[in-house]
């Protein structure tokens, strides 16, 4: 005989109810009650929601068992350990987090148990990128545990500037971010005003090729230079075109970074450099250098030097504060040696007079000098102009003009291929042709960014 009790509530003694049913709905306990399972008891048919119960009171650092339905924090700080998976039934779920970013040191393996499969493979997996945490459920023997989340957690909040891309290396305090080709500066964290939130740098564009051939050829133009004021409390020393407070401020993002190639040789007139930028800051290429006679050379971060008869590149185009670079010279008189190539620091030299027209030695002008930072912790000097190319003599060969300090290229001798290119990453520009001879290639630039990470 069957019994049955048929009841919509039942109350305590103080007329609380603490099992209620209506429409079908049963709720058990009132608000703020705590509902307890007995000791040993079991309960079925309410299932998981796919989370765990994070272990936050026992952190793991060496090899132990997981149990379904718990979340680990795993500590390799000392050294790598194992995770073994408990035995496989559907439904189990186990989590894992790299406690302190220490997985890419020490790698933590995850192991099944016996005979069991992860992701459909046998085996054991290892977890070895910084931050990094797994979720695993298990399925069926065919799959046997499925990595439903794999993430990487490894930015820290913190009060300074974080950021991937580039060549990295750190001096003291400060990380710099060398860039001698396109890339990408990908901040991780912004930063705050209390630690660091914004990023000096150093930007050098492309510079200009050097001109000639036939007839001599002017010096290419340096890249234009641009760059910030050291922030305060840095350990560099800035160059005399700093511009004061000017330090980008960054948030987390991708800023693309480009770095202009050098110009090419030519003629009548040298290539310009190609321009190179970070965030809001944009360096012009420097101008290519004019070939003799009448050719001007172009304007650009630095101006290309002029042929005889020709006018001056002017540097500093478009216009900015400090300028980015200075004009190129003028060529000597009718016959005479052609300009030096603008630097960063200086305008190039005009080219001398001929003997025929002046008494000169027909020898091109000197390239205009670069100028000096320590923003990569040691003083390096960039942006020097081309030498310009020589020319007609009576007796001797009209000599080339010399390189700008700073990666820029020699002028050629006339008559001799021996004019040289602007070095790669300095913005320096390409030498002048000597007579009947080709100039050469501008060098390309470069972009150097710097920031506190810590205290």
């Amino acid at each position: 005989m069957t019994s049955t009790i048929k009841v919509d509530n039942i109350q305590d003694q103080d007329g609380n109810n603490i099992i209620n049913e209506n429409s079908n709905t049963i709720t058990i306990g009132a608000s703020g009650d705590t509902v307890t399972l007995a000791s040993g008891a079991s309960q079925s048919g309410f299932g998981r929601t796919g989370t765990v119960d994070w272990q936050t009171g026992s952190i793991k650092t060496s090899t132990f068992t997981a149990v379904s339905g718990e979340g680990y924090f795993c500590n390799t700080t000392s050294g790598s350990f194992t995770v073994n998976l408990p035995a496989g039934s559907a439904g189990a779920i186990v989590s894992l987090q790299d406690y302190n970013n220490t997985f890419d040191s020490n790698a933590l393996t995850v192991s099944p148990n016996g005979s069991e499969k992860i992701n459909g493979g046998a085996g054991s997996i290892g977890l070895s990128t910084e931050g990094e945490g797994l979720t695993l459920v298990y399925i069926d023997s065919t799959v046997g545990w499925r990595s439903i989340q794999d993430n990487d957690f490894a930015n820290q909040g913190s009060n300074y500037v974080a950021a991937t891309g580039g060549t990295i290396t750190t001096s003291g305090d400060w990380k710099i971010h060398t860039f001698t080709g396109p890339g990408t500066f990908t901040v991780t964290a912004g930063g705050a005003p209390t630690g660091s939130n914004t990023v000096d740098y150093l930007v050098i564009a492309g510079a200009g090729g050097g001109a000639g051939n036939p007839g001599a050829g002017g010096g290419g133009g340096a890249g234009g230079y641009r760059e910030s004021n050291p922030a305060p409390g840095s350990d560099w020393t800035g160059s005399p075109l700093k511009a004061p407070g000017n330090a980008r401020p960054v948030s987390v993002q991708a800023y693309p970074i480009t770095v202009g190639s050098g110009g090419a040789v030519g003629q009548p007139q040298g290539s310009s450099g190609g321009t190179s930028t970070f965030s809001d800051i944009t360096s012009a290429g420097g101008g290519g250098g004019g070939k003799a006679d009448n050719t001007s050379g172009n304007a650009g971060g630095s101006g290309g030097g002029g042929a005889p008869g020709g006018s001056v590149g002017n540097g500093n185009t478009p216009p900015v504060s400090p300028p980015q670079g200075q004009n190129g010279g003028t060529g000597g008189a009718v016959n005479g040696g052609n300009g030096g190539g603008g630097g960063a620091g200086g305008i190039g030299t005009n080219g001398n007079a001929s003997p025929y027209n002046g008494g000169g030695n027909g020898g091109g002008g000197a390239g205009g000098p670069g100028v000096t930072t320590s923003i990569t912790a040691s003083p390096v000097t960039r942006g020097g102009g081309g030498g310009g190319g020589g020319r007609d003599t009576y007796s001797a060969p009209g000599p080339g003009g010399t390189a700008g300090p700073g990666g820029g290229g020699a002028g050629g001798t006339q008559n001799s291929n021996n004019a040289t290119a602007g070095t790669s990453n300095t913005g320096g520009g390409g030498g002048g042709g000597g007579e009947n001879h080709p100039g050469k290639n501008g060098g390309s630039g470069i972009v150097v960014l710097r920031y506190k990470f810590q205290n």
